[in-house]
């Protein structure tokens, strides 16, 4: 929307309304050039909207999986707290199942019937209670698409059931799975086929381009949720090879170290997850762009964030995080800690960065300020606005520590967890095998060093603060399996 205020003689536009908020599916921090110069993926398009963004070093997701990070997004809430706490579609065996079941009698646990313990149970949807994001925008007269991966509930509980007016390709699915995958056919009953092999990153820019031409005289919100760079492994053939070559020439081999219960790779050179890479950030470039043509850059908020961690102990291993450890599913920071830009036109000062630690729950109250709107907290209760780190990332920034809680068996080989973050120090307390760690992020950001035994009172302080955190959510917590496979405990 193009608000002008006569001052002086002369037009000016108005501060701005619009917001772009795009995130990338299973994209690691180490992962884009802003973040990492020395990466083997290519990423000029991020790396020139760094240039004009604010860069957070800390930015966390709420969770190391989608579907729950994806939850916090849209509600401004801990996953423990709308009981979104695994990605949909998980195994979910004694989700609202009555107290007289006996999984054990009834034989129907499938999976867990060997684990140590059995993960607590999650609403496979987004609550329908929940004010989302959209809906906050959409109550302020915004115009509002989502485009790409949903994967918060199956039909009923799609975009267009929490505020957005236009949904292209928003289902239950967790990745492209109908079809040719990655190309059309796409096989997605909410995205219309195109010619075949139109490459999906791309498609879906092409609609959000669309979408700001046909709105650019009123306010829009955009949510851009990209496929990418989420498995299956499948890249534009041009790419592929271009980085097969850029591999070899650099002697590139693939690389694991030991991390229990898997192994992480160390060296990225995955040649097909380059590719995947590349090819978003050219669809950012091109949404970019159609703000510029469209004359509305200067007046909307960009925002670019990853879901969870990259890749890095299973399904491939594509990518690796280091120096942070693990990736996605696990607790370490390979799996929350995420690439977040700003970019906030005559607010936020291009190419500046912040290291104060914000996470995805921050989002809700944070847009809706930055954009001049204001909701009652209750929604967004477990949300801090830092627009005023954006406007100065010196700013002294109050806000409760950073929380997650992951009482489920990660497919990438993660624990059931839950964690703290209160300053440089973190918290992990593991539900199987690993107990307490403690963890100065300050000075061991790639968590090598445990200190839970060399500082009791900084493991007594924090546990009394995760404690509060799990009762104050009502957080479900996994349970004591009896009859647990003896094998088990040697995995």
């Amino acid at each position: 929307m193009k608000t002008w205020i006569f001052l002086l003689g002369t037009l000016v536009p108005a501060a701005a309304t619009n917001v772009v908020f795009i995130m990338a599916d299973d994209l690691g921090y180490m992962d884009v050039g802003f973040n990492n110069p020395a990466t083997f993926y290519e990423t000029p398009r991020l790396n020139g909207l760094a240039k004009e963004s604010m860069r957070f070093t800390a930015a966390y997701a709420a969770c190391p999986v989608c579907s729950p990070t994806r939850s916090s997004v849209m509600t401004g809430q801990y996953p423990a707290r709308t009981r979104n706490t695994d990605y949909f579609g998980a195994p979910n065996e004694f989700q609202a199942l009555p107290e007289s079941y006996d999984p054990l009698k009834d034989g129907k646990f499938g999976g867990f019937r060997k684990f140590p313990l059995w993960p607590a149970p999650y609403l496979g949807r987004l609550p329908a209670d929940q004010v989302t994001l959209a809906e906050a925008f959409k109550s302020k007269g915004y115009a509002t698409l989502f485009a790409g991966k949903w994967h918060l509930g199956p039909e009923g509980s799609y975009p267009e059931d929490h505020g957005f007016d236009l949904n292209v390709g928003g289902i239950e699915r967790g990745g492209p799975y109908g079809g040719d995958k990655y190309f059309s056919p796409y096989g997605n009953p909410k995205l219309p086929d195109g010619p075949k092999g139109e490459h999906l990153p791309d498609r879906l820019a092409s609609e959000v381009a669309k979408f700001i031409s046909a709105n650019k005289e009123k306010p829009f919100f955009v949510s851009l949720s990209f496929y990418s760079v989420h498995t299956p492994l499948i890249g534009r053939a041009d790419l592929v090879e271009k980085y097969k070559e850029k591999k070899r020439k650099l002697g590139l081999k693939a690389s694991f170290t030991e991390d229990f219960p898997r192994k992480t790779r160390s060296v990225q050179e995955h040649a097909v997850y380059a590719a995947m890479v590349e090819a978003m950030d050219q669809a950012v470039g091109k949404v970019l762009d159609a703000l510029e043509s469209n004359g509305v850059a200067g007046e909307t908020i960009v925002m670019f964030f990853s879901d969870n961690g990259g890749l890095a102990t299973s399904e491939g291993s594509p990518t690796s995080n280091l120096p942070y450890r693990a990736g996605k599913g696990w607790a370490y920071e390979g799996g929350v800690r995420e690439p977040l830009l700003v970019r906030w036109p005559g607010k936020a000062k291009s190419g500046s960065t912040c290291d104060v630690p914000v996470i995805s729950t921050d989002f809700y109250p944070t847009l809706l300020e930055a954009s001049g709107h204001d909701l009652a907290p209750a929604q967004h209760k477990d949300g801090t606005s830092f627009a005023d780190l954006l406007q100065d990332p010196a700013a002294k920034h109050e806000r409760a520590p950073l929380f997650w809680h992951y009482p489920h068996w990660g497919n990438q080989g993660g624990i059931p967890f839950s964690a703290v973050r209160d300053g440089d120090w973190k918290l992990i307390r593991f539900y199987w095998k690993k107990g307490t760690e403690l963890y100065n992020l300050a000075k061991d950001p790639g968590e090598q060093h445990d200190l839970a035994k060399e500082e009791p009172e900084q493991v007594a302080r924090l546990a009394k603060e995760l404690d509060g955190f799990l009762k104050e959510t009502g957080a479900l917590l996994p349970e004591p399996n009896p009859k647990a496979a003896a094998s088990f405990g040697k995995w």
